[in-house]
């Protein structure tokens, strides 16, 4: 192998970490370059409600998650699985445990520590940060990076484009990429968001009071693009502008690709899954007495955003009236206009198509550049499946790049 200390990672994500440990565990010292202050900030950002690292089921299974992309990943998820993730965790100095949904987060489900402690180890094994450093243009072998000291041209033996797809633009992830692969005839699919909110028309009244509300055990169902009904037993959350959490990111590429035919798209809520249609018309019926219709409807466990869901739908009227209260309350009808805009979203669909890739994550028509995590045409629900998987190709496309080096 040729013995460089010429190698880039541009892009200083997990995925652009997990390329960097493989190198440097090979003897390389390579360069991590990110237009950022700092590195792992998205990272950083996903572990605020608690670090999801991957999740713990079959791994048939888990390959599913990745849609029609599945074949594209596997390779690298078999060599860097759910198992070697927690593996990974554990030799930083962070057990990691399974949470009763099957995902998989440190002990204490903080990232800043296992980040630091990742960065820590990258920088004994030799390899070097340069932050604040974006990348504007590549021509020919030279790569041009505006940063403090104004441009910079590099050239390099070997590059690993780990760039990001384009929601949330404040943490680096911008996008901005793009123009500079298209100007060398590389296909890249147009953006769209991911794991992303959909915005509902909410009466005023009811955003005031139950924005951030957690809508919980609940059923949703619709039916996909391909004539399938989905349907699956979860917690969403109101928004101020509509309906999010881990039950609508679940669905949310379904979701995107039925209301690109259909807007807006009315899907449907089970509020009560775990009683019965007959049950609830039961409870319904029985005499109210002197009791206020919400005073009623309490006693029967029927109170809050739940009850006021019944507001957005039916008039004073039909809340009288047992059959239909029942009915709307196993069979909500929820309208989402759209998507929420891309810059929300938690990540990106579209990006690089693999089809500009061999199997080893580099660009067929530029030997020693290769390319990996979100800025790939790929996209998988949250549960620990992103950052799994962007790690996984972090890895693949090291092991490649070290086989492209011993080939030169």
């Amino acid at each position: 192998m040729k013995n460089s200390n010429n190698i880039a990672i541009i892009g200083a994500g997990p995925a652009g970490l997990m390329a960097a440990q493989v190198l440097s565990e090979a003897g390389l010292s390579p360069f991590v370059f990110d237009a950022m202050p700092s590195a792992g900030r998205k990272f950083l950002q996903a572990g605020r409600g608690g670090l999801n690292l991957t999740h713990n089921e079959d791994f048939n299974l888990f390959c599913t998650r990745y849609f029609e992309a599945q074949d594209y990943l596997k390779p690298a998820l078999e060599a860097f699985s759910p198992s070697d993730v927690r593996a990974w965790a554990k030799e930083l100095g962070y057990e990691t445990f399974v949470g009763s949904s099957g995902k998989v987060y440190p002990i204490d489900k903080k990232a800043a520590p296992l980040l630091r402690a990742w960065i820590h180890k990258l920088k004994s094994n030799n390899t070097q940060f340069k932050m604040k450093h974006k990348l504007v243009s590549w021509k020919k072998d030279t790569w041009e990076f505006q940063t403090p000291d104004g441009l910079k041209e590099y050239s390099f033996d070997g590059v690993i484009l780990a760039l990001g797809g384009a929601s949330w633009s404040r943490l680096g992830s911008t996008g901005a990429w793009a123009k500079i692969l298209k100007e060398k005839a590389l296909v890249v699919s147009p953006f769209k968001p991911a794991n992303m909110g959909f915005n509902v028309d909410w009466s005023e009244v009811f955003k005031e009071k139950f924005s951030g509300t957690p809508l919980k055990n609940v059923t949703l169902s619709f039916t996909d693009t391909h004539g399938n009904l989905q349907s699956q037993l979860g917690e969403l959350l109101i928004s101020e502008n509509g309906v999010q959490g881990s039950l609508i990111y679940t669905y949310s590429k379904l979701l995107r690709e039925k209301i690109e035919q259909e807007s807006p798209l009315t899907v449907y809520i089970d509020l009560f899954p775990h009683r019965t249609h007959t049950k609830l018309e039961e409870q319904l019926s029985t005499p109210q007495g002197k009791q206020s219709l919400s005073a009623f409807w309490k006693r029967i466990g029927l109170s809050g955003v739940k009850a006021s869901l019944l507001r957005e739908v039916l008039n004073k009227d039909s809340l009288k009236e047992p059959k239909l209260v029942a009915k709307t309350l196993k069979n909500f009808p929820l309208k989402l206009e759209s998507t929420r805009p891309l810059d929300e979203a938690i990540s990106t669909a579209g990006g690089l198509a693999f089809d500009n890739l061999d199997e080893h994550l580099m660009l067929k028509d530029f030997a020693g550049v290769f390319c990996i995590g979100e800025m790939l045409d790929w996209e998988t629900p949250t549960g620990g499946y992103l950052i799994s998987g962007v790690m996984a190709q972090g890895k693949q496309a090291a092991l490649g790049l070290i086989k492209n080096l011993k080939d030169k």
